[in-house]
C-alpha cells in the first residue's frame, strides 16, 4: 500500500547511493507518496504522538542510566543525586516520569479510537495483534521502571505483583524466584528490573517498526471504515497528514510541558519520596494511574489464581477482538447500538480506574465486580451478539462521498450490507 515512488536523485552521490541501498525511495514511498485516506481527523494523530514519546522515553531514559546505581543501598539516593546535582537532571527525570504517564494517555486513546472506528477488522488483524503486543511491552516496562527509584511504593508494588505468579501451579513459584532472583525482593530484583527495563524500549521500536511495516501493507482505516476506491478517496501522507500530526503533536506537547514544569509529581504517589522498607507496609499500595483498571480487575476476584488470570485475561482478550465483533461494518457512526455498548465500556474502564485507586473493602469491591462483569460480558457476549442483531446505518459508496456531502445522505437507514444480519 506503499505510494508509487518517484523520487529521483539529482546528486551523483544520490544516483550512486540509490543504485546500491534505495533508502530515499523507500522513504519517499512510505513517508512522502504513501496514499492517506482524505477523511483522516485528528483522532489518528497518536500514532505519531505515540513515535514521538518513544523517542523521547528512549533519550531520555539513556542518559538517566548514565547517573542511576541499580543497587538497593544506592538506588533511592543515586535518583535524588540526579534531581540535585547533574545538569538538568531534574527536567530529564520529570520527563522520563511523566512520559511514561502521556506515553500511556495517548497508547489509551489511540485504542479507543481503533475500536470506535474498527481498525482492527479484516484486513488489519495482524496489524491490531502487533498494537497489543506492544502494550503488553509498554505495561511490563513501565512497571520495572516505577521499581527503580526503590522508594516505598517501588518495593511494595514489586513484592505484590511478581508475588501473583505464585497462584499458577506448579511453575509459578520457580518465577517468582527467577524474578526476585532469590526468596525475597532485593538487589537481584532491582538488576534485573534495570536490565530488562533498559532492553524492553529497544524491543518496543522494532515492534513498532513490524507496526508500521503492517499499517503499509494492509492501508490505513478511516472514520466511514470504507476502503478507498480511487485516487479521490487519498491524499499524499506529506504534507496533509504530515502537517495535521506535527500541529497535534506541537499542542500535546504543550500538555505535556505544563505537567513537567508545573505539577510534575501530580501523578505520581507521595510515598515513593520514601525509601524502601520491607518492615513497614503502606497503608494502601497502588500502582501507577495506568494500571489501575487492572488492578481492580484483580482485586475484585476473591481467588488469587482466578484474578491472576482475570488480569491477564483482560488485556490478552483485546487480541481477539477482531473475531469477537462479527459485524461486517467498521466504524461505530454507523452501528448505533455498539457505540452506545461501546461508550458504557469506555465509561466501565475509567470506573474501573477510580476503584483501583481505593481501599479493596465494602461497596468499593462490589462495584469492580459489576464493572469487571461488564467488561468480560461485553468482549464475550454483547460483540458476537451485536454482529447478528444490530441494524446498521447506510454506509457511504466512498471516502469522496462522504466528505463532499453527495448522494444519500450517510446517516439515512438502509439495509446492512449483505453478510450482516438486520
Amino acid at each position: 500500500m506503499s505510494g508509487q515512488s518517484v523520487y529521483k536523485p539529482q546528486s551523483p552521490f544520490m544516483q550512486w547511493l540509490e543504485r546500491r541501498l534505495p533508502i530515499a525511495s523507500l522513504v519517499h514511498s512510505s513517508m512522502i507518496a504513501y496514499p492517506t485516506p482524505r477523511n483522516l481527523n485528528y483522532w489518528w494523530t497518536f500514532g505519531g504522538i505515540l513515535t514521538f514519546m518513544l523517542g523521547v522515553q528512549i533519550v531520555t531514559g539513556i542518559v538517566l542510566a548514565m547517573h542511576y546505581t541499580p543497587h538497593v543501598d544506592y538506588a533511592f539516593n543515586s535518583v535524588e543525586s540526579i534531581m540535585r546535582d547533574v545538569n538538568y537532571g531534574w527536567l530529564l527525570r520529570y520527563l522520563h516520569a511523566n512520559g511514561a504517564s502521556f506515553f500511556f494517555v495517548a497508547v489509551y486513546i489511540h485504542m479507543a479510537r481503533g475500536m470506535y472506528y474498527g481498525s482492527y477488522k479484516e484486513p488489519r488483524e495482524v496489524l491490531w495483534i502487533l498494537g497489543v503486543i506492544l502494550f503488553l511491552l509498554m505495561v511490563a516496562t513501565g512497571f520495572m521502571g516505577y521499581v527503580l527509584p526503590w522508594g516505598q511504593m517501588s518495593f511494595w508494588a514489586a513484592t505484590v505483583i511478581t508475588n501473583l505468579f505464585s497462584a499458577l501451579p506448579w511453575v509459578g513459584d520457580p518465577i517468582v524466584t527467577w524474578l526476585w532472583g532469590g526468596y525475597a525482593v532485593g538487589n537481584p530484583t532491582l538488576n534485573r528490573f534495570y536490565s530488562l527495563h533498559y532492553l524492553l524500549p529497544f524491543v518496543i521500536a522494532g515492534v513498532v517498526v513490524l507496526h508500521i511495516w503492517a499499517l503499509h501493507m494492509v492501508g490505513q482505516n478511516n472514520p466511514t471504515g470504507v476502503e478507498p476506491k480511487t485516487d479521490k478517496d487519498t491524499v499524499a501522507f506529506t504534507p496533509y497528514a504530515t502537517a495535521k500530526d506535527a500541529f497535534f503533536i506541537g499542542l500535546f506537547c504543550i500538555f505535556y510541558a505544563w505537567f513537567v514544569f508545573y505539577i510534575p509529581n501530580y501523578l505520581g504517589h507521595s510515598d515513593n519520596y520514601i525509601v524502601a522498607n520491607p518492615g513497614q507496609t503502606p497503608t494502601h499500595i497502588v500502582p501507577e494511574w495506568y494500571y489501575l483498571p487492572f488492578y481492580a480487575i484483580l482485586r475484585a476476584i476473591p481467588n488469587k489464581l482466578l484474578g491472576f488470570i482475570a488480569l491477564g485475561g483482560s488485556i490478552v482478550i483485546l487480541a481477539f477482538l477482531p473475531w469477537l465483533d462479527t459485524s461486517r461494518v467498521r466504524s461505530a457512526n454507523y452501528r448505533p447500538m455498539f457505540r452506545q455498548f461501546l461508550f458504557i465500556f469506555f465509561a466501565v474502564v475509567i470506573g474501573l480506574g477510580y476503584l483501583g485507586s481505593q481501599p479493596p473493602e465494602g461497596g468499593y469491591v462490589i462495584a469492580a465486580r459489576i464493572l469487571t462483569a461488564y467488561y468480560f460480558i461485553f468482549f464475550i457476549v454483547i460483540l458476537p451478539l451485536l454482529g447478528l442483531l444490530e441494524k446498521t446505518k447506510r454506509l457511504p459508496n466512498s471516502i469522496s462521498e462522504s466528505v463532499l456531502r453527495h448522494g444519500t445522505p450517510a446517516g439515512a437507514a438502509a439495509p446492512p450490507p449483505s453478510g450482516a444480519k438486520a
